[in-house]
């Protein structure tokens, strides 16, 4: 007999791997068809090296006891959800692929008790007859930004569709060249008018576009004048645009719709934190933009939403649009963005609570000292595995929002001695919870602006973990 044939005659049977004691301990929570599942692929795994290679199998790997662990290891990750938390020590505060904004407790909160129960989605307290969950938040909406009325859809791109839509479909929508955007996705302003059935007139040029371009471009068939801040980009040098206000003087006499996408939604000045002086939704309001749209989840620091808000009659047009009731929100999400614009009636609590603005406008000065506190106790607990040391590490908004600004920050570097920095980096994702860190000049960094003070012993114990060989995962 051959040693391949050897080793596989002694690949133990399915049931009898499930009853080792490795399994049948998880077999309380765990479903039988997972641990079954488990127990398959283990063995199938194992057969499978040992038929490329059966000298390179150690006999040791068919103990029916070490073979049981590693199938109770794959059942859990079998159970493990696919959607689960991540500690970001990137340092981009809007992180697209971790989420972007995380929320306020006070929006958990409202999230965890509208799931837990009915709620009044779609029913009118006061009259007992039926309501609009638009409703649920478009008077906070209008106290904010000082508009007339208000609407919101599930996210920002089809905020951007439906107003297109319900309000130029069949005729010319102008924009300039210069604000022909594309954001994450291949989200292209070009392509969402052609879907929305908006024909695109393209005025001005890259760099400059003036008034008279857009007065030249009117037309019997001109449906709006769309504007697009271009928050994930930025044209320096001979440059020229168009304000809103100049638009909205150019429009009104035609009786042409002004619209405008202001992209991260904003609705203060935080310049005095050290960020550029960028638009606030108010302020387009109220230089008589008939529409506005915006993100919930970029700088507003909520949920992911499409905010639509103007006059009166046009978003009463676009709420009666069929295509409404397709990108309308769901119960958690309007719960989550009502608790975060309640949030907003207060500046000073909305600074303190919403973690987006928090993160904003931490001084270097705090984080510094946090990273040191951090630094210091990471090489107490993980001892010689790695070189750690305190670093001057700029942050990024992130989310296609101010691409030219670098927030000022530290981050802890940590070099590990025994292991290549993607190696590490790689456990660290693997972990849990997954620690996302940012790898440069061969060491890994953890921004402490945006790591939460309640994920430190998280990212200490993650980190002591990733660094243990002896107990490899990957």
């Amino acid at each position: 007999m051959n040693p391949t044939q050897r080793l596989l005659r002694k690949l133990p049977g399915i049931d009898k791997l499930l009853g080792c004691h490795a399994l049948t301990e998880l077999g309380e929570s765990f479903p039988h068809d997972v641990l079954t599942k488990a127990a398959r692929e283990t063995v199938e795994r194992l057969r499978a090296q040992i038929l490329e290679s059966a000298e390179d199998v150690d006999a040791s790997r068919l103990d029916l006891g070490q073979l049981a662990a590693e199938a109770a290891k794959c059942a859990q990750n079998l159970m493990r959800p696919n959607l689960r938390p991540v500690i970001n020590a990137t340092g981009t505060l809007l992180h697209t692929n971790l989420g972007r904004a995380p929320l306020a407790e006070t929006a958990l909160q409202a999230i965890n008790e509208t799931a837990r129960m009915y709620s009044n989605l779609e029913l009118d307290l006061k009259s007992g007859k039926r309501g609009l969950r638009h409703d649920l938040v478009a008077d906070l909406l209008c106290q904010l930004t000082g508009a007339e009325a208000a609407m919101a859809v599930n996210n920002n791109a089809g905020a951007v569709y439906l107003a297109l839509t319900a309000l130029a479909q069949g005729r010319e929508g102008v924009v300039s060249r210069g604000e022909l955007v594309e954001i994450g996705g291949a989200f292209r302003i070009p392509d969402v008018m052609a879907a929305s059935g908006v024909r695109l007139v393209e005025v001005g040029t890259t760099n400059k576009t003036h008034p008279r371009d857009y007065l030249n471009a009117i037309s019997e068939e001109t449906g709006l004048f769309l504007k697009v801040h271009t928050s994930n980009f930025r044209v320096v040098g001979f440059t020229a645009q168009v304000s809103g206000a100049e638009l909205v003087e150019i429009a009104r006499p035609h009786g042409i719709a002004v619209m405008e996408d202001l992209g991260s939604g904003m609705l203060f000045d935080l310049s005095a934190y050290g960020l550029p002086r960028e638009p606030t939704v108010a302020e387009a309001v109220a230089a008589g933009i008939d529409v506005v749209t915006f993100s919930g989840d970029k700088l507003f620091g909520g949920p992911q939403a499409g905010i639509i808000v103007g006059r009166r009659e046009l978003i009463e047009k676009i709420r009666a649009h069929p295509m409404a009731r397709a990108l309308r929100m769901d119960k958690l999400t309007l719960a989550s963005l009502e608790a975060t614009l309640r949030l907003y009636l207060d500046r000073e609590r909305a600074l303190r609570e919403v973690p987006v603005l928090r993160m904003l406008a931490t001084p270097a000065e705090e984080l510094e000292q946090r990273c040191i506190r951090l630094a210091r106790r990471a090489r107490d607990e993980i001892g010689g595995g790695a070189h750690i040391e305190v670093v001057a590490a700029p942050s990024t908004v992130g989310g296609g929002a101010l691409p030219t600004t670098e927030l000022p920050g530290f981050a802890m570097a940590v070099t590990p001695r025994e292991q290549s920095v993607d190696a590490l980096a790689r456990r660290l994702r693997h972990g849990q919870p997954a620690v996302v860190a940012r790898a440069q000049d061969d060491r890994l960094l953890f921004n402490v602006r945006t790591l939460a003070t309640d994920q430190e012993n998280d990212l200490v114990t993650a980190l002591i973990a990733a660094l243990d060989r002896t107990h490899e995962s990957d």
